[in-house]
């Protein structure tokens, strides 16, 4: 399962739902982003851009990986897009399988090649102002471990 949505979602719905497909299941594993501003760098939003027919095509394309690299029973994504305040949830990946290593590892996969491949560009809004989020080479690092 892959959404995009510009709406806001719960998480706990999502896994809920997802999981209960799933009777097979030994192991779930979820990761939640949420939008975050903190002392050091407040922000008053984060916006998130993409054509969702892309993102759509794209996040497949890292979820099949996933699930043939990990031997996954399923993998589900969902992304957001749009305005979104400190706190609101972003994306959430849930990943199933047999054992929990098979769950866990297929999830940091995901995020791993989430964060530095799906495209979507970043905004963040704060009270100076509106300025891209650049891209991080500590990110980059964490995807290309899985190329060893």
């Amino acid at each position: 399962m892959i959404i995009i949505s510009n709406s806001p979602f719960d998480p706990g719905t999502l896994l809920t739902e997802f999981q209960a497909n799933h009777p097979e299941a030994g192991a779930a594993v979820t990761f939640t982003g949420m939008v975050r501003s903190t002392p050091d760098h407040p922000i008053t939003a984060l916006i998130l851009e993409c054509y969702p027919e892309l993102a759509q095509n794209e996040i497949a394309t890292i979820r099949d990986a996933a699930i043939a690299r990990f031997n996954l029973i399923d993998a589900a994504v969902l992304h957001r897009y749009g305005r979104l305040i400190p706190g609101e949830p972003i994306m959430q990946v849930v990943t199933l399988a047999s054992h929990r290593q098979a769950a866990f590892d297929g999830a940091q996969y995901l995020m791993d090649y989430l964060k530095t491949d799906a495209p979507f560009w970043k905004q963040e809004e704060t009270a100076a102002g509106t300025e891209w989020v650049e891209a991080k080479a500590a990110d980059d690092s964490a995807r290309d471990r899985w190329t060893k």
